[in-house]
């Protein structure tokens, strides 16, 4: 099953569009994992085990495993994923941008090595760095387009001939690098009048949406800027605020059941602006 086959279907079946972002960090683990070696692993298989049903996706982010040597318990994870609930997506948050005989290896990392079923890449460099991964056509390519960081400004919104340049990208992905169909972009939650405009360019392209939760964007804003007419379209990520959700003792709450409650309290804020 292709990416957007398999993406398609996890909106459906879990009536969701919320995407758990996987961004360990040991210093936040509850007590009763510091210090074992499988810590990772133990904390992002509760939360997977926690938050399935809620979530159309998964973005494990590579960063918070590769600089803690961590990158076999990603492995374990991702193959966790594809063992216990292979009807939904992996999307390795790894936003690689290189030369095309680099991003070959990359791509191998990402579809091979994790068994990813999308990945997000940098289009800085150009079409031919971005080659590689489309030549893995049933995966998703996700674009970097608006992001949610306020610095992105600095480059993204430079006139491109009459256009700044987060516009010409998702023109130029839409247009000429979606061949297979198996492209997304990313744009920021925080930015939803340049959700919707994006949203306009590329059609029904999906959207990987990061900014709500600890960064601030607007549910309802989000939602309305970004869905396709059949109310999908999206993956709106939630990393911090699901993960490091603080327990409720009255409830007796562990970490899991925490990210559970914010999980459903998340997806269903965002089913309320579906239509």
């Amino acid at each position: 099953m292709t990416f957007i086959k398999k993406l398609s279907a996890a909106w459906s079946a879990n009536n969701s569009l919320l995407c758990v972002g996987l961004d360990p960090d040991i210093a936040k683990f509850p007590g009763q994992l510091q210090g074992k070696p499988d810590a990772i692993f133990a904390f992002c298989k509760a939360i997977i085990d926690a938050t399935a049903d809620t979530a159309c996706a998964f973005k494990p982010q590579i960063a918070y495993f590769a600089a803690l040597r961590a990158e076999e318990q990603l492995e374990a994870i991702c193959a966790y994923l594809r063992v216990t609930y292979p009807q939904i997506p992996i999307v390795l948050d790894a936003k690689r941008g290189d030369i095309g005989a680099t991003a070959e290896q990359y791509a191998r990392e990402a579809f091979e090595r994790y068994g990813a079923d999308a990945v997000t890449v940098n289009p800085y460099m150009g079409y031919d760095s971005v080659a590689p991964y489309l030549e893995w056509k049933d995966r998703g390519v996700i674009i970097l387009c608006r992001t949610s960081n306020p610095g992105g400004s600095d480059l993204q919104f430079l006139d491109a001939g009459g256009k700044p340049v987060y516009q010409h990208v998702a023109q130029l992905v839409a247009d000429k690098w979606n061949t297979n169909g198996q492209c997304g972009l990313v744009v920021g939650a925080t930015f939803p009048n340049e959700l919707a405009q994006v949203r306009r360019i590329v059609g029904d392209m999906p959207l990987l949406v990061p900014g709500i939760g600890a960064q601030g964007g607007d549910i309802e804003a989000t939602v309305n800027a970004g869905k396709t007419a059949n109310g999908t379209g999206m993956m709106i990520n939630s990393s911090r605020a699901i993960l490091y959700a603080k327990p409720d003792a009255q409830a007796g709450e562990d970490f899991a059941k925490a990210a559970r409650r914010v999980a459903l309290e998340t997806r269903d804020a965002i089913n309320r602006f579906r239509g």
